[in-house]
């Protein structure tokens, strides 16, 4: 009996799908995409209406082959890979490649992978919308345009391996100049100033001055903060005006892929593209014991926030069932979408919310089941009955100042009694829109008895650096890129080194500020984050049809060749120039220049190769101030090959061996663990040593005749429990340092103090 055939894109949703379809469907995966443009060279030819140059994806064959043998057997093809673009240009690869086959297909697109799902989408099958595919295509052509024309000039003008990206360099752009900001920013003083006073009857409570003479109260100096508290120490306090309000919060709306991004990141500090891959595995399929592997999120890239009408009935019967009728609205809650969403998909929630999170424990790993646990309450939440609470402010006449103390007494949970939004950290320090301030039951008219005055020097702060929160939503609010691109543009960034995450913050490097200048004064056009969004909105109009994917590349190319051409004349060549300074040269008669390398500025001779003395500096106004080196550490051994003293040196990585006698000598030694290599048979030692990437590993010293490596620190201390011949350090945030065994059936762990 013939069967169908249905190609998806992961292994993973594949089985799944095979789960709820049977015998009756061959269900098999392509991995991805099968074709592509050229990695070498640019593939699109610019002077053919930029035909895009496709070729086979190194390592697809197989899988194309595979794909070919099953729809030779098939009655029907069912294309379905994911429900967007990029899925859409995978459907349409696989579509060419098994044209021959002259097989029926059909274009299914699963929103959720459930078994009455997949059979709908199945039912409901169409053609490959070649709109959406022309939107991919041109987005691919656009950043290939950019990426591989601009990349080999920052090659030549700065150094080899660097890139340029439509939308990546417009994000570092924005960090570059929050950054100019946060760098520019001159605080200001000001001061505030509370009083603590008693009615009646209790409690006491805490007032603000709010109003002088009438007018917004502005303290800027501890002169003025002074003579209004001696002033309040003199003053009458008079209850003016009470007024009592009920408010209510709403619950936020279901999740769409960037407050997914956003509220993962502040809630769980998951960066966005973990957030994007443990969501990708809940929709695939997560195996659940005998069940099997079951999808359990919607799909995860979307920009609506609909929910159909079968999920709406469910959640609402669920409220109802475990949390009591008065936390159900009369109404399902509904929710606005953006103008510029897609609505194509719906938004991101359970796919069946009987599962539990508690129910789902023991088949999670822990990162997923954070993630699913956030995903299941913020859809619960979001169709559950407002929080209401009592706000009561009391405004008080103090003379010619007036103070105003501000409760809000919390009257029904509502949705928060399952889930409350994070906040933004910049708010973080800011009052509780649902916290609990008891003020004393006053009447209009009364007198107040001054406990005491309590005046508090502040500084004004500089607007916060990007997180990857707030980065997410500045990109989204901006039109920059789409949010199934923010993961990949974050990683990028900080791969290409233009940017770090420090303490949870953005900061550009050396690099990213130099790149950025270069291209912000080159090609302003591209790095215009209104034009950028501009683009996004003329691909979501390619995908609508109401405009032509060759116009826009047109469009774009005509005055992107012209900058380009001008660039490559005009863009001054970093590496090759030297910036001269007054510092004289600390080894010969020569003045010392500032370069650029690898980590950034330095101080060379002008002299070299003659001379190769560098030094680093830092910039003092208009000022070069050279730094001087740390004095190397006499480490007791010799150098194995000239007999100098080693020395310890600090390089970019931290502590190394060097011999004393370079630079006549250059013989590194990498720094032992003290640990010998466990491999049999061999005599090496384990040392320390540094991937390209900056991350410390340990490996034997006899690479490459031997290979062992781990990543954890070896102590040289064997282990109580097993014998093991050394054990590992190991940081977590959780438990701090520990030392344990590397065998994992081994349970031996110790604690350590922070001294040790």
């Amino acid at each position: 009996m013939a069967k169908s055939l249905i190609i998806v894109e992961s292994p993973a949703k594949a089985r799944t799908l095979q789960k709820y379809l049977g015998k009756d469907f061959d269900v098999k995966a392509s991995v991805g995409h099968i074709r592509d443009l050229p990695v070498r060279t640019l593939g699109v030819d610019v002077e053919h209406d930029f035909a895009p140059q496709y070729e086979t994806i190194r390592g697809k064959s197989k899988v194309i082959t595979e794909l070919k043998a099953a729809a030779k057997k098939a009655d029907a093809i069912y294309l379905a890979p994911d429900p967007d673009r990029e899925g859409e240009a995978i459907a349409f690869h696989i579509a060419e490649v098994l044209r021959t086959s002259k097989k029926p297909m059909h274009r299914a697109l699963f929103h959720e992978l459930t078994k009455k799902a997949i059979l709908t989408a199945i039912e409901n099958s169409s053609e490959i919308n070649h709109h959406l595919f022309e939107a991919q295509q041109a987005r691919r052509i656009l950043d290939r345009l950019v990426g591989y024309q601009i990349s080999p000039l920052l090659w030549d003008k700065v150094r080899r391996g660097l890139s340029a990206g439509r939308v990546q360099s417009v994000a570092v752009r924005m960090i570059c100049e929050r950054e100019e900001k946060v760098l520019a920013f001159e605080p200001e003083e000001y001061w505030s100033v509370h009083i603590q006073l008693e009615g009646e009857t209790p409690p006491p409570f805490k007032a603000q001055l709010d109003r002088i003479d009438g007018k917004k109260a502005v303290i800027g100096d501890e002169k003025t903060a002074t003579q209004i508290t001696t002033d309040l120490a003199k003053a009458t306090y008079t209850v003016s005006k009470l007024e009592k309000k009920q408010k209510k919060r709403n619950p936020s709306p279901p999740f769409i892929t960037s407050s997914m991004q956003i509220e993962a990141n502040r809630k769980l500090r998951f960066s966005a593209k973990k957030t994007m891959t443990l969501a990708q595995r809940l929709y695939e399929g997560i195996e659940l014991g005998s069940e099997g592997p079951t999808g359990l999120i919607t799909y995860m890239r979307t920009d609506s926030t609909r929910i159909n009408d079968d999920a709406l009935a469910e959640v609402r019967t669920h409220i109802e069932k475990t949390h009591g009728p008065e936390f159900l609205p009369k109404k399902a809650n509904l929710y606005k979408t953006s103008k510029a969403a897609q609505d194509a998909h719906e938004a991101i929630r359970p796919t069946d919310v009987s599962c539990t999170p508690e129910s789902l424990k023991s088949f999670l790993e822990k990162d997923m089941l954070s993630l699913y646990t956030l995903i299941w309450k913020r859809f619960v939440a979001s169709q559950m009955a407002p929080a209401i609470y009592d706000q009561t402010s009391i405004h008080i006449d103090a003379g010619r100042y007036g103070i105003k103390a501000v409760g809000s007494i919390m009257r029904f949970l509502g949705f928060m009694s399952l889930y409350v939004e994070a906040e933004e950290e910049s708010t973080a320090d800011s009052k509780d829109k649902g916290s609990e301030v008891t003020l004393p039951n006053l009447e209009k008219g009364a007198i107040l008895k001054r406990l005491e005055t309590i005046p508090k020097q502040h500084f004004t702060q500089p607007p916060p650096r990007y997180t990857e929160a707030t980065l997410v939503k500045a990109l989204e609010e901006n039109g920059v890129g789409r949010p199934s691109t923010y993961a990949s543009i974050i990683s990028t960034i900080q791969d290409k080194e233009y940017v770090t995450l420090e303490q949870r913050k953005f900061e550009p490097t050396d690099l990213g500020k130099l790149v950025n200048s270069l291209l912000v004064l080159h090609f302003p056009s591209v790095m215009n984050v209104e034009f950028t969004a501009s683009m996004e909105e003329k691909l979501d109009q390619v995908e609508e049809g109401t405009i032509a994917w060759l116009s826009l590349l047109k469009e774009f190319y005509t005055p992107f060749k012209i900058t380009l051409d001008l660039a490559k004349k005009e863009m001054k060549s970093i590496k090759r120039s030297a910036e001269p300074t007054d510092v004289p040269c600390a080894l010969c008669d020569g003045t010392m220049v500032i370069k650029w390398g690898r980590m950034g500025e330095f101080l060379a001779c002008e002299k070299y190769p003659e001379c190769k003395h560098t030094q680093d500096f830092k910039r003092e106004g208009d000022k070069i101030l050279p730094v001087a080196k740390e004095e190397p550490e006499e480490s007791g051994e010799k150098c194995e090959k000239c007999g100098e003293p080693m020395v310890y040196r600090h390089g970019r990585f931290g502590r190394f061996l060097a011999c004393s006698g370079y630079p006549k000598c250059k013989h590194i030694k990498a720094q032992s663990s003290g640990v010998k290599c466990p491999e049999e048979g061999c005599t090496g030692d384990l040392v320390r040593k540094v991937s390209k990437r900056g991350k410390v590993f340990y490996s034997c010293d006899k690479y490459p005749k031997c290979t062992y490596a781990i990543w954890d620190k070896p102590v040289d201390k064997p282990c109580p429990l097993c014998n093991a011949p050394f054990l590992v350090e190991k940081h977590t945030k959780k438990d701090g340092a520990q030392l344990r065994c590397l065998d994992k059936g081994c349970p031996h762990q110790e604690f350590l103090d922070e001294e040790s």
